[in-house]
């Protein structure tokens, strides 16, 4: 039973998944509907993943893991630091929608990265901000009717 990288991997989305349903299981059948769908699944393929690696079988391989080709024409420490901006950018959304959920963070993130990470124009940013938004809107909002929780910052301010 070898303990790897691979099967704490499986072990941490088997564990994230439990969370969502566990989580999702009080909230009102609209509001649960999407973290169910997409984390019960997640559950049942991370446990098979995780039997899978457990039962050690190694993977024979002769030729590469994939027929994809990457670029190498990049220097790393370039490549690199666009990775670790791309994470950034990413954890900034997911910090955004814990503090002010997900109705103000969709436009508050696109206009912010637009404008800053992009480099369009304010007024190219606003246009797509506003379409993003009202895509948003009109899909989760009025024809869905899926109520999004208030942010954290909503909740201390009373709103």
């Amino acid at each position: 039973m070898p303990i790897n990288g691979r099967v704490l991997f499986s072990l941490g989305l088997a564990a994230l998944a439990v969370f969502a349903i566990v989580s999702a299981s009080s909230w009102p059948l609209k509001a649960r509907l999407f973290p169910l769908v997409t984390a019960i699944p997640l559950l049942v393929l991370a446990l098979v993943q995780l039997f899978l690696d457990l039962r050690g079988k190694a993977e024979a391989t002769d030729s590469p893991a994939s027929d994809l080709a990457l670029s190498t024409d990049v220097p790393p420490a370039i490549a690199q630091r666009r990775t670790l901006l791309t994470f950034a950018w990413m954890a900034a959304f997911v910090a955004l929608v814990f503090l002010v959920g997900f109705p103000l963070a969709v436009p508050l993130f696109a206009f912010t990265y637009l404008m800053f990470q992009s480099a369009e124009g304010f007024w190219r940013s606003l246009a797509l901000t506003v379409a993003a938004w009202g895509f948003f809107y009109g899909l989760f909002e009025r024809m869905l009717r899926l109520p999004f929780g208030a942010g954290v910052v909503q909740i201390w301010l009373g709103l």
